[in-house]
C-alpha cells in the first residue's frame, strides 16, 4: 500500500478548493478506519450509524464530521482499546500517522476516542498548495452508544475503497428515526439536521416508529414519559420545531460541508421551504 492510492482517491472527489480537498481527505480516513474495525470485528459487536454512515453508506452529498456506532445489545463494559491498535496499523499501512486517544469516561453510555492524523500536509500531494496557517490536523471522533434503544433494524453494506469489504448499518427507517430524534431532542442547533431531513423525505424514507418511541422515553425532554408515537405525532412536532429555528444560523452550519455548486440551494432554507417538506413527509407516510 502506498500513498498514491489515497492521491488518486482526492483527484476523484474534483476538489474546488482547500476545504473541499481536506474534507475528501478525512473522509477517506473515515474509510480507512471502518476498514480497520471491519478486520478488528467489530461489527459482531455493534453497527454503524449517524450522518457519516448516510454519507458513505447511502450516498448523502454532505460531508460530515464523526464516526458514530450503536451495539446490538446494552454492554456497560465495552472498551475501545481493543480495536484501536488495528486503526493505527491501516493508517501505516498508507503512510499516514495517527494518534488515538480514548477518552471513554467510567459510567457514560456514550464511549469516545479521538483520531488525529497530522502527516497528510507532508507526506501527500495535495493539488492546493497548503499554508502554515492552514489547518494541519484532521480529528475524528469515534462514538458508540452502549445503552441504544430497542428497535434498531440491520442491514450488510458492502464499501469499495481502499479495498472492498463488508460491514453492518443501520437501515434508512432505523436512520431516520435516530435523525428525527436529535431534530426534536437535540439542544443546540445543527443544520445539518435539517440538510439529512430534506434528504430522508425526497427520498421516501420511512421511520421505524418503535425506534423513535424507545429513543424518545429513553433520551430528551419526554424522557421516562408515555408518548403515543405516530406519523401525525412526529409531522406535528417537526412543524412546530420548524416553526421556532433561526435558519439563518442553521444555513451557516452546513455550508463548509457541502459542494460550492450547491450552495445556492441551501440559501433558500426558510420555514416555508421546510414546512414544504415536513407536508411531503405526511403526504407519503399515510
Amino acid at each position: 500500500m502506498d500513498v498514491k492510492i489515497i492521491e488518486d482517491r482526492i483527484k476523484q472527489y474534483g476538489p474546488e478548493n482547500k476545504r473541499d480537498e481536506l474534507n475528501a481527505f478525512k473522509e477517506i480516513s473515515q474509510e480507512i478506519t471502518l476498514l480497520a474495525l471491519s478486520r478488528a470485528n467489530f461489527f459482531k459487536h455493534g453497527a454503524f450509524q449517524g450522518g457519516t454512515c448516510l454519507r458513505i453508506a447511502y450516498g448523502l452529498n454532505r460531508f460530515s464530521e464523526d464516526l458514530d456506532f450503536i451495539l446490538y445489545k446494552s454492554d456497560p463494559e465495552f472498551k475501545w482499546h481493543k480495536f484501536l491498535n488495528e486503526i493505527v496499523s491501516e493508517f501505516t499501512a498508507y503512510g499516514l500517522t495517527i494518534d488515538i486517544k480514548d477518552r471513554s469516561k467510567v459510567g457514560n453510555t456514550i464511549k469516545k476516542a479521538f483520531l488525529k492524523e497530522n502527516s497528510f500536509g507532508k507526506v501527500l500531494e495535495l493539488r492546493y498548495e497548503r499554508n502554515r496557517s492552514d489547518i494541519q490536523t484532521i480529528t475524528i471522533k469515534l462514538e458508540v452508544d452502549t445503552n441504544p434503544p430497542l428497535g434498531s433494524e440491520f442491514e450488510n453494506k458492502i464499501l469499495e475503497f481502499p479495498l472492498p469489504f463488508s460491514i453492518i448499518t443501520q437501515k434508512t427507517s432505523s436512520l431516520f428515526s435516530g435523525k428525527v430524534h436529535a431534530l426534536l431532542c437535540r439542544q443546540y442547533l445543527k443544520g445539518r439536521d435539517w440538510y439529512d431531513f430534506i434528504w430522508y423525505v425526497t427520498r421516501k424514507a420511512k421511520i421505524n416508529i418503535e425506534l423513535l418511541q424507545n429513543a424518545l422515553q429513553q433520551q430528551g425532554p419526554w424522557q421516562n414519559q408515555t408518548v403515543d408515537v405516530d406519523q401525525s405525532w412526529v409531522i406535528n412536532s417537526l412543524k412546530e420545531k420548524i416553526e421556532n429555528i433561526d435558519w439563518e444560523v442553521a444555513k451557516k452550519d452546513v455550508l463548509n460541508f457541502v459542494k460550492p455548486r450547491e450552495r445556492a440551494s441551501i440559501d433558500l432554507w426558510n420555514k416555508k421551504l421546510l414546512m414544504h417538506f415536513a407536508d411531503k413527509l405526511s403526504e407519503y407516510l399515510k
